[in-house]
């Protein structure tokens, strides 16, 4: 794939809080964490090579930001990293949102809701 943006950046000035768009530009979710490739335990050797992104979290980070800690792994949503297209103001997907597992909050909502409101099933005219 042919990726736009640094190969090197700062994880926590260009990605930690970004806007992230599916292929269409619809909002899906913020970025909340990123996960990394694992370094071997203990002392790295020498010429280990760094560790890489393999994909973008998204979920409740609120809280762990006011107190500290880490967001239970069960609650973080996962993009894998192979999908961002473009790197950016805001992340840029190449796949539609509704695909993500991000996304099942406001599609369970949207289904099992909204559609059950007069006039909830369509766009407004």
């Amino acid at each position: 794939m042919n990726r736009e943006g640094p190969d090197v950046f700062d994880a926590r000035l260009h990605l930690l809080d970004r806007q992230v768009v599916d292929v269409d530009g619809v909002p899906v979710v913020t970025v909340a964490d990123v996960e990394l490739t694992e370094l071997p335990a203990g002392k790295v050797p020498q010429g280990t090579p760094a560790p890489r992104i393999t994909a973008l979290l998204s979920g409740p980070s609120l809280a762990t930001r006011i107190f500290g800690g880490k967001s239970p792994e069960r609650l973080l949503h996962r993009i894998e990293w192979r999908h961002l297209r473009r790197l950016g103001t805001a992340l840029e997907l190449d796949i539609p949102g509704e695909d993500l597992d991000a996304t099942w909050a406001e599609r369970w909502v949207r289904d099992r809701i909204i559609r059950k409101i007069p006039g909830g099933s369509h766009d407004p005219q």
